[in-house]
């Protein structure tokens, strides 16, 4: 498929995990890329099999996705150098392991800043830069509907990025511009394997129930492409089932 040919995606967290495999499945679509990430240096060596995969140009905007003034810089420089923004995939993501009675502001603010204000941040701007037809796809987690202990503030931020979804999805209809979310499950990133509470036996998992990165990316290139033109506001679990079981 080349769903993307022609148009511009935004990517934050885009050097690992479901943030390069979606930065990929639209590079293999056609897509120019904009991987937005607080590691440049872990990101400038992955251009070159986004433009392996079909990217016809791809570019790192390094981005603190909670400070305005970087994702501000990120939509604008978007601008500059390809004159346009198609696709915005709000994936960047920070989990801390902190029971709550330990927590404190800054540990609360640190994790909302990244998994909800930066997606607001972007939403914000994509909605000034964006043209009709444009899209947003949020990345949350099926921690925003069953959680588990110690992970508190990532919950609440999931939880409120469906909101958010639902909130930008109202706004952005008059605007030509669709927000969807998806919530992934159980997904075979470093993110998962370092979860303590997997590695304390307090969690377990069924090995059916962990997904690919790429599991993901194909779910959030059919929501931001026109064939899901009719597709807004949408809450998309890709999580293998497991929020379905009894």
């Amino acid at each position: 498929m080349n769903r993307y040919v022609d148009r511009v995606a935004i990517v934050s967290g885009a050097s690992g995990g479901i943030g390069f495999a979606t930065a990929l499945r639209l590079a293999g679509e056609g897509a120019r890329i904009v991987m937005a990430d607080h590691s440049p240096e872990k990101a400038e060596p992955l251009l070159g099999q986004l433009k392996a995969a079909g990217a016809p140009d791809a570019w790192v905007s390094a981005c603190d996705v909670a400070v305005e003034d970087q994702v501000a810089a990120t939509v604008a420089g978007t601008l500059k150098r390809f004159g346009r923004l198609d696709l915005v995939v709000n994936n960047a993501g920070l989990m801390t392991f902190i029971p709550l009675e330990e927590l404190t502001g800054e540990d609360w603010s640190r994790v909302l800043g990244v998994d909800l204000i930066g997606a607001a941040f972007f939403i914000k701007h994509a909605f000034k830069a964006m043209k009709p037809g444009g899209a947003v796809v949020n990345v949350s987690s099926v921690h925003a509907v069953e959680t588990t202990a110690l992970v508190a503030p990532y919950a609440a931020a999931k939880a409120a990025m469906l909101s958010l979804t639902r909130s930008a999805a109202i706004e952005g209809k008059p605007k030509g511009i669709r927000v969807n979310a998806v919530l992934p499950g159980a997904v075979d990133t470093p993110m998962l394997w370092e979860n303590p509470n997997l590695k304390s036996g307090a969690e377990t998992l069924d090995p059916a129930d962990v997904g690919k990165p790429k599991d993901l990316a194909a779910a959030i290139a059919f929501l931001g492409a026109e064939e899901a033109a009719f597709v807004t506001g949408a809450c998309l679990a890709v999580d293998g089932g497991r929020l379905a079981k009894l």
